[in-house]
């Protein structure tokens, strides 16, 4: 796990690449109800590679993304997959704590967090800074995780075994895999206005084989991206990590295969 950023995932290329899959895979759901159709600046905070800055920039043309975030690998690419609307004014991207934001107060219509609390030692600290950043009135708009929502039909479980794994690894990182359940409560303490939050469900069979492979295989290479931290960790062994992999094969094969997950969405306004 790096150590200066507890993200469980690492940066390698593949991990870096499943990212902009995962993002157009999951693009329906992610920007389902966010508008920042009246956003003239919009702070995205966790912007890893650009995957979910790329998607901001064409929904809301109107719109310049201020993108950040704490990784100097997930930077570097981003800047290399947004240069063209870095070149022509509509973006940029810095490496910043988001608990630290370097930003007066104001400064910003919007702010847009996804998949990004789940990785954050203390979530609230970095609502406030973003609350603090926002004009009065200014929007926020976001979606986590909630990882006991998850399940495999038939029963995978040499997955579940490794999910339970992977969850621990990632709490042993500082990160919390449970934080959508607490986004009310968070934003509340952080100081937002109007707080909502949406659970999503969403389920895939065979009724749409191509969306359910899909998920399949983003699963799967988001598992295996963190085999290394949990291998370190001593959370998981490579019998495990096989077994893990040869019931996804059997899964995307079978006729009853079934994905569910509930994220939540959540959304609120900064009253000063």
């Amino acid at each position: 796990m790096n150590s200066s950023t507890g993200y469980i995932h690492g940066f390698s290329t593949d991990e870096q690449d499943r990212l902009y899959t995962q993002a157009r895979l999951l693009e329906p759901v992610v920007f389902d109800g966010v508008d920042f159709s009246q956003s003239r600046r919009v702070l995205e905070v966790g912007c890893g590679v650009g995957a979910q800055t790329e998607i901001l920039l064409e929904r809301f043309p109107g719109a310049t993304v201020q993108a950040v975030d704490r990784s100097v690998e997930q930077i570097a690419r981003a800047k290399e997959h947004l240069c063209s609307p870095i070149a022509a004014g509509r973006a940029r991207v810095d490496l910043v704590d988001a608990a630290r934001l370097p930003f007066a107060d104001g400064s910003f219509d919007g702010a847009f967090v996804c998949w990004v609390l789940e990785h954050m030692p203390d979530p609230v600290a970095v609502l406030r800074e973003i609350r603090r950043v926002l004009r009065r009135g200014g929007v926020i708009f976001g979606i986590e995780v909630m990882n006991t929502t998850f399940s495999l039909l038939p029963a995978c479980p040499a997955v579940m075994a490794y999910w339970n794994a992977f969850n621990r690894g990632q709490q042993v990182g500082g990160g919390d895999p449970f934080v959508g359940a607490k986004a009310g409560d968070l934003l509340k303490e952080a100081g937002f206005t109007a707080v909502r939050v949406n659970p999503y469900p969403i389920r895939h069979d065979r009724r749409d084989g191509a969306a359910l492979t899909g998920r399949l295989d983003d699963l799967e290479r988001l598992l295996v991206s963190a085999a290394p931290q949990l291998l370190a960790l001593g959370l998981v062994n490579q019998a495990g990590i096989d077994r893990m992999r040869r019931e996804f094969r059997g899964l995307k094969l079978d006729p009853r295969a079934v994905f569910y997950e509930t994220p939540i969405k959540f959304s609120g306004i900064a009253a000063s």
